[in-house]
């Protein structure tokens, strides 16, 4: 595997080797001692995974306080831009974002540490998106910030007339106004 960190440190794009012969192709989608040797150890306790159409937007979602996750994900079908935003207070790259696309194609992983919101839009027609997280949900923990925010300003790659979004989704407070790491 090729572990790349981004540029916000500790947010890393994982690249499996891709075996392809005539039968399809084989990877190893994760493999502990390795991804231990360059991200660091990592408990990850739960696989989640959603099917999403084009413009789907899921988030700006994160969870406060012990119930912050540590999440790797990666597109199964299809293909997303996926954002990780740093909501660590303390942090030089507070408000900052790193997006990637992630597809069935390049089979690209990204891992996201603790202390930052994530959120993916689709960009192929349907997506099936998959992850991994080291912390259980609780509801009282969620929380979120608005995909349109003009002070994080992230392009999303889908027209805002595409976009599809929960009700939660739409209402979700600016970065200035959110609970922050």
């Amino acid at each position: 595997m090729n572990f790349i960190e981004q540029s916000i440190p500790g947010v890393w794009v994982i690249e499996p080797k891709v075996f392809c012969d005539s039968r399809g192709y084989f990877m190893e989608a994760f493999k502990q001692a390795e991804f231990e040797e360059h991200v660091g150890p990592v408990n990850f306790i739960q696989d989640n995974e959603s099917k999403s159409s084009y413009g789907v937007l899921r988030g700006l979602h994160y969870q406060k306080g012990e119930f912050s996750q540590a999440k790797l994900v990666r597109v199964i079908k299809g293909e997303v831009l996926d954002v990780a935003i740093d909501i660590r207070k303390s942090s030089p790259y507070f408000g900052k974002h790193v997006a990637v696309k992630l597809s069935d194609e390049n089979k690209r992983q990204l891992f996201i540490p603790r202390g930052f919101a994530h959120g993916f839009v689709v960009l192929s027609k349907e997506a099936i998106f998959t992850y991994k997280v080291d912390n259980v949900y609780a509801p009282q923990a969620e929380a979120g910030i608005i995909y349109n925010d003009p002070q994080i300003a992230i392009n999303w790659g889908v027209p805002e007339s595409d976009m599809l979004l929960s009700d939660k989704d739409k209402i979700s407070p600016m970065l200035k106004d959110a609970i922050v790491f």
